[in-house]
């Protein structure tokens, strides 16, 4: 899926005039490494901050799932904290952004029973993956008792991930609500890429 949207923007580049190609930094070290560029695409770098410029971004009730409030791109600046404190809510974020790791949106809480902020979200990954995934989870995931969720949902095609991101590396409790998007992007960037390059 990874390989399929980077090639597909590529292919798409070059039928372009100026045969420019923008990347965040993964996305350009991803094609890079597998070879997947043409020496006459110019790639753009582009900054992991504008990932979420055009996000759907909302607050919204933990219990009954209403929506509180849409909120600006700068809410995300709040610091991860804010979920800790307002326990009743989860911050909601989609964007096109997230296609291609097969994600539409990415809901993140404070969960209180595991004292844990946990990231939940479709990934669309085929169910003969199951294995790789959870391999990923066991591998890429810090502590001795961490506890994540993956079932794969035959209505949706999709698998319904939750795990908490307390156990990523590079997690620290003084990030930003963006640092802490940008940590699981990553996360399920390297999952991706592992799953697909390992079948």
């Amino acid at each position: 899926m990874l390989k399929k949207q980077l090639e597909k923007h590529i292919a798409y580049a070059l039928t372009t005039e100026e045969k420019k190609l923008n990347l965040y930094p993964e996305e350009k070290e991803y094609v890079v490494k597998h070879q997947l560029l043409s020496s006459n695409i110019v790639v753009v770098d582009v900054d992991s901050d504008t990932r979420y410029f055009n996000a759907v971004i909302e607050r919204c009730n933990k219990e009954t799932e209403e929506l509180l409030s849409k909120e600006k791109l700068s809410f995300l600046t709040q610091p991860l904290n804010y979920l800790k404190v307002h326990r009743n809510e989860f911050l909601y974020v989609e964007s096109t952004s997230l296609e291609n790791i097969g994600v539409d949106s990415i809901a993140l809480e404070f969960d209180e029973v595991f004292e844990a902020y946990t990231a939940m979200m479709g990934l669309k990954l085929q169910k003969k993956f199951g294995d790789a995934i959870k391999t990923h989870f066991d591998d890429h995931l810090q502590g001795d008792k961490t506890e994540y969720s993956v079932l794969f949902s035959i209505e949706d095609g999709m698998w319904h991930v939750n795990f908490p991101i307390n156990f990523v590396d590079h997690f620290h409790m003084e990030m930003s609500l963006k640092e802490a998007y940008e940590l699981i992007y990553r996360f399920l960037f390297t999952l991706v890429e592992d799953v697909e390059d390992n079948q």
